[in-house]
């Protein structure tokens, strides 16, 4: 059985959430679901380039669990541009902090 998951802390949530290739009809596409912890884990190391672990502290997880969520988003979003897919953003164990 596996461990509960620990609610993680994030504070963006997009304005827009879908996003795709322009000139294909949607339902044409695969769509990637990327969770509201992925992109804020993007957004911590990627955009505002915090170290992992100064990151992971900001979302209330352990350095590796950080670590496993980046290694996630950082696929889903390589195959959504190197496949051409549609990526939605939504879910996921979070709690929304200012």
């Amino acid at each position: 059985m596996p461990r509960p998951c620990r609610c993680r802390r994030i504070r963006c949530k997009p304005d827009t959430n879908y996003f795709k290739p322009r000139g294909i009809p949607v339902d044409m596409l695969e769509e990637v679901t990327l969770t509201l912890d992925e992109l804020e884990a993007v957004r911590l190391a990627d955009w505002e380039g915090l170290y992992q672990e100064d990151a992971a502290e900001k979302m209330n997880i352990s350095r590796q669990t950080f670590g496993n969520i980046i290694n996630s988003a950082h696929k889903k979003i390589a195959d959504v541009l190197l496949n051409a897919k549609a990526l939605k953003i939504e879910g996921g164990v979070v709690k929304r902090v200012n």
